[in-house]
């Protein structure tokens, strides 16, 4: 695989992965798709990004989801760039993975982008220019209007991050931003689209 990883750069990658799927009925990121389970998308796209390694936040099935990422990883190559981290409190929801992989990373980190297991459609080469856009606070792709995923944070917004609690992702800290959050138009829905329920499933693969 080709990473975008330059020699200097200080920026990493965070899978979210965590979540129970109940909605899916249960095993959602480990579900068949393209001819691996459906968290490969994820970190498909970030290994793909220009950052020195990947941080999968495991949860719910966190055996089952540990040994798929490293799967994925030992047939990519990337196995040294793979990092394991558990959420103790996941099933408190998004926020507990969010402040687990940011308070996870290296002291030097200057910035994080934050992928979501069960979105395994992000266009090739978005993390790039992302990466490129990135200036104060964070950057967000953005397509016919919506914003999606991964979302870049610099180092600044890190400790909002690990004070997030509940079921609460990073929305409301991006809301806050105004116009310190920098936008990077997507070549497809691709950062929209995320698996709920095996229809959904269907539907990522009919549109691939």
């Amino acid at each position: 695989m080709t990473t975008g990883c330059a020699n200097n750069t200080r920026l990493e990658a965070i899978v979210l992965a965590a979540g129970a799927g109940s909605r899916f009925g249960g095993g959602k990121l480990l579900a068949p798709w393209r001819g691996g389970v459906l968290l490969d998308g994820a970190l498909s796209a970030a290994f793909a990004a220009p950052v020195r390694t990947v941080t999968v936040v495991t949860g719910a099935d966190a055996e089952r989801v540990q040994a798929a990422a490293r799967a994925f990883a030992d047939k990519a190559g990337e196995t040294a760039r793979l990092r394991v981290v558990h959420a103790p409190e996941h099933a408190e929801g998004m926020g507990a993975s969010l402040r687990t992989g940011v308070g996870a990373l290296p002291d030097d980190t200057e910035g994080a982008f934050v992928f979501l297991g069960d979105m395994p459609s992000v266009p090739s080469g978005l993390a790039n220019a992302l990466a490129a856009a990135l200036k104060d606070a964070a950057v967000a792709p953005v397509f016919e209007g919506a914003k999606g995923h991964p979302v870049l944070f610099a180092r600044s917004l890190f400790p909002a991050l690990v004070a997030l609690s509940g079921d609460r992702g990073a929305k409301a800290i991006l809301n806050d931003l105004g116009d310190g959050l920098a936008l990077v138009a997507s070549p497809d829905a691709g950062i929209l689209w995320d698996v709920d329920t095996p229809a959904d499933l269907a539907c990522t693969k009919d549109q691939s």
